[in-house]
């Protein structure tokens, strides 16, 4: 397997964007990602598009990646549309990683997009749903239409999955609403640091708790929100990287495994084998990304990977180890929480915050002299585990 490198990036500013389309967000981050790493249409080998929920919202099932890409010049290329879940951009850098790892590609485009905002807001909480097992929701349900009978009114499903992780969370560990809401309240700092963020204003853990409660002990400043938006990453061998003069960072892997219900989770496999495929440990980590879809999955996620001991991720908030200038920065871009979770698009936005981290390029959210970055991106349910889960370690 070659040194595979990533020598651009490019992402919309995600949020409400009725007036954008799956093909103007795409060509936006496209651009940005293309002049970043200094290349035409003509390098570009294979395209791996990720698109989530956009069949169910649009309308545009089929071809969505020809479709984004047709006023690029990028047609005529091999287009390859992958559905992951939330999981489907770094499924798309998975692929786009080992397209050139394997030689089949010098130069590989991961791209992630997705148009959730809709003038029906039900549309996006009903197609979320469809990341669960809708045949095990129709049997337990009787509904004829199990993306109904899968949400709530004003919510989606998921937060119900997230609220029951957090209480068991809460009575393992002693973690309370105000630990949650520290989580929360650091992400909204940095999403306030981040131009590219959904939520650009500070906020308080007062201010958190007082936001209107979803479902117990979730309030609406700890969920991630609507939105829409893409993010693009240019995969390139090492030789091509360094013949270009491209400013890249090494993508050691981008490792995917699968929901195992009942068996170890997919953090646990997914670490497992990505530590040992970089030949780092988490002990080296200086930088994560994680996919925090509701505050308190950061403290989870942290304890799963290795970052912390079991049950220690509540005293690494309190004392703002996971905060900049801590032990190890967690989701300096805002997460998913303040940046945005446009679902399709959430993967590869997590890698350019991370190769923009090891560049040196993200401004007051800087995290100093980091050299090795960590990002964490699940999507769908199953029973009790992640649908799919990948890990990605990356270097400079």
């Amino acid at each position: 397997m070659r040194k595979v490198k990533i020598a651009g990036t490019g992402m919309t500013h995600f949020g409400k964007r009725m007036d954008a389309t799956l093909r103007s967000l795409t060509t936006e981050a496209l651009n940005e990602a293309m002049l970043d790493a200094a290349i035409k249409a003509d390098h570009v080998d294979t395209i791996f598009f990720g698109n989530a929920v956009g069949g169910l919202i649009t309308g545009q099932e089929m071809i969505p990646g020809q479709i984004a890409l047709r006023e690029t010049g990028l047609m005529g290329k091999p287009i390859i549309n992958v559905e992951n879940a939330c999981a489907s951009a770094s499924t798309a850098a998975h692929l786009a990683w080992l397209s050139v790892a394997s030689g089949q590609s010098e130069v590989a485009l991961a791209i992630g997009a997705e148009k959730m905002t809709h003038k029906d807001k039900t549309m996006a909480f009903k197609a979320l749903i469809s990341a669960l097992d809708l045949e095990e929701i129709k049997a337990e349900t009787g509904s004829d239409d199990p993306l109904t009978a899968g949400s709530e009114p004003g919510r989606s499903g998921f937060m119900d999955i997230y609220a029951g992780k957090a209480r068991k969370y809460m009575e393992k560990t002693g973690a309370t609403m105000e630990d949650f809401a520290r989580v929360a309240a650091k992400s909204h700092k940095f999403g306030s640091l981040n131009p590219k963020a959904q939520f650009q204003k500070a906020l308080s853990v007062e201010e958190i708790l007082a936001t209107r409660l979803i479902i117990d002990p979730l309030t609406l400043a700890m969920c991630s929100p609507i939105g829409d938006g893409s993010a693009v990453l240019v995969f390139t061998s090492e030789d091509f990287a360094r013949k270009h003069g491209c400013d890249a960072v090494t993508a050691e892997t981008i490792t995917l495994v699968s929901g195992q219900p009942g068996g170890r989770s997919c953090n646990d496999r997914a670490g497992e084998k990505a530590y040992a495929m970089a030949g780092v440990g988490p002990e080296d980590v200086d930088v994560v990304e994680l996919h925090d879809a509701a505050s308190p999955a950061e403290l989870m996620y942290i304890e799963e990977l290795g970052l912390c001991k079991p049950g220690e991720g509540v005293q690494m908030i309190r004392d703002g180890e996971t905060d900049l200038g801590g032990r190890v920065p967690v989701n300096p871009s805002g997460g998913l929480v303040a940046k945005g979770h446009p679902v399709g698009a959430t993967g590869c936005a997590q890698l350019v915050e991370l190769t923009n981290q090891l560049r040196g390029r993200c401004g007051k959210r800087q995290v100093e002299g980091a050299k090795v970055a960590l990002a964490q991106n699940g999507g769908g349910w199953i029973e009790d585990d992640t649908a799919a889960t990948t890990l990605s370690i990356l270097t400079r």
